[in-house]
């Protein structure tokens, strides 16, 4: 079962929750990371993007006490549930009067059933690649190779020792990337993060043997320079524009604004 095959069964599954529960006005499930999984038929893409981004810093800061498995938002016109559930989150939002007892059962007893049938049918990858077989990674071959080695000539021995002592293949010079400056605005976002495409942050860390890039140098032309996390841009309609979206904190400190062009570099350890 490929990816759009599983977006497709959660999809529905939403679709049939909002039919039993009227009182659903909209509900989606993404991932830790902030990838949109699924969403019901009847909630846009960008309305999701939106509420995806301003529970980002929520959950980050959350993961300091353990992370998050029940949250609910109240407000005059209604409620906004985020359940967890492995590494998902189900976000649902209800009408002020929607029956939360029902909406809560229902939720809770049909998505984890299709998420556990859709394990069986398509279990989770390996984390490794490597071989399973036992007879391959036997550790009495490890120790097979040591016993030579301390009965062996000065001459092998001295040629095992420089291996290590090889210095490393040294990194190659980062890339530097010039971006528009965007706002970033929220009540949520954080004051120290900006956002550039995913697509530049995936070339970067292809380039890089996929360390992942978590943080950047940002100059501007007159030669103001600061380093600040980093993640990619969630708002659709910022993609694939060479766009850096900044927070108000950083761009008094290099005293630019919108609309400017500023270089942009990843910084690997």
């Amino acid at each position: 079962m490929d990816n759009e095959l599983y977006s497709f069964a959660l999809k529905s599954a939403l679709s049939e929750v909002r039919n039993v529960c009227p009182g659903i006005k909209t509900s989606f499930m993404f991932k830790k990371d902030g990838e949109i999984i699924a969403g019901d038929e009847g909630t846009p893409e960008k309305v999701v993007a939106r509420v995806v981004d301003a529970f980002d810093s929520v959950l980050e800061k959350a993961d300091a006490i353990g992370g998050v498995e029940c949250m609910t938002l109240e407000c005059s016109k209604g409620r906004a549930n985020v359940s967890c559930m492995d590494d998902l989150y189900l976000v649902t939002v209800t009408s002020k009067k929607a029956d939360v007892n029902h909406v809560n059962i229902v939720t809770r007893v049909l998505i984890p059933t299709v998420l556990k049938l859709l394990e069986k049918i398509h279990p989770a990858p390996l984390k490794s690649n490597l071989p399973t077989s036992e007879t391959e990674p036997e550790i009495p071959a490890v120790k097979e190779a040591e016993k030579p080695a301390e009965v062996s000539a000065e001459e092998p021995i001295t040629e095992e020792l420089k291996e290590p002592l090889e210095p490393e293949p040294s990194l190659p010079e980062p890339p530097v990337n010039q971006l528009i400056v965007e706002d970033l605005r929220g009540l949520l976002v954080p004051s120290d993060t900006v956002r550039i495409d995913g697509e530049t942050l995936s070339e970067w860390e292809g380039l890089y043997d996929g360390r992942k890039i978590e943080e950047v140098e940002v100059e501007t032309f007159d030669g103001n320079v600061t380093q600040c996390e980093v993640k990619p841009i969630k708002d659709w309609k910022y993609e694939g524009k060479g766009i850096i979206r900044i927070p108000e904190k950083i761009q008094l400190t290099l005293e630019i604004k919108k609309g400017e062009l500023v270089r942009v570099k990843p910084i690997v350890e």
